[in-house]
């Protein structure tokens, strides 16, 4: 495993447990889900619309781009974790992940693609992708996020090309 931080590194003990937890976003008492929102009229808002969508899920750029091919995708209806998704978005939920995975794989020189979902900073659904630069062995694993977090920002032209590539990859996959 290797690190993208100069040695030598401390350990550092854990905080005192915050219990109870305050609400995420889109959780009762919590911030208003404006995701929710975004996605009940994306056609008419402000903000760039989706890559792709359908019914039932919709594929986000993101922002700060280190590694051309970072996307994210939600649920289009508001729902927390895996464990609240209705059985019909749980059994599509694979096959979408697979046509991304293979839309991302295609933009060349990716080795992986890795499947996020830490769920702590919105109460609506979405997991990340982050393809895995062939070669780039300091990334594996859990590292890629940590080595991506760390990258400078990657040119927005090659980050838009690679969007456009995954985006006509799903349409034509339909």
């Amino acid at each position: 495993m290797t690190l993208p931080y100069a040695e030598p590194l401390v350990r550092r003990e854990p905080q005192p447990r915050v219990i109870p937890e305050p609400p995420r976003v889109g959780e009762p008492g919590g911030e208003h889900c404006g995701l929710c929102d975004w996605l009940a009229d994306f056609e008419n808002s402000e903000h760039r619309p989706p890559l792709w969508h359908d019914d039932d899920w919709a594929l986000c750029r993101a922002t700060g781009v280190t590694i051309p091919g970072v996307v994210w995708l939600t649920s289009r209806s508001h729902h927390d974790s895996f464990a609240d998704l209705p059985d019909r978005l749980a059994q599509s939920y694979g096959p979408v992940v697979a046509r991304i995975e293979r839309a991302i794989l295609a933009l060349g020189d990716i080795a992986r693609v890795h499947v996020y979902r830490w769920g702590d900073g919105s109460a609506h659904f979405h997991v990340w992708f982050y393809p895995r630069p062939l070669g780039m062995l300091e990334a594996k694993r859990e590292m890629l996020p940590l080595w991506a977090d760390l990258l400078p920002e990657a040119p927005k032209e090659v980050v838009a090309d690679a969007e456009a590539k995954i985006a006509a990859a799903l349409a034509a996959d339909n």
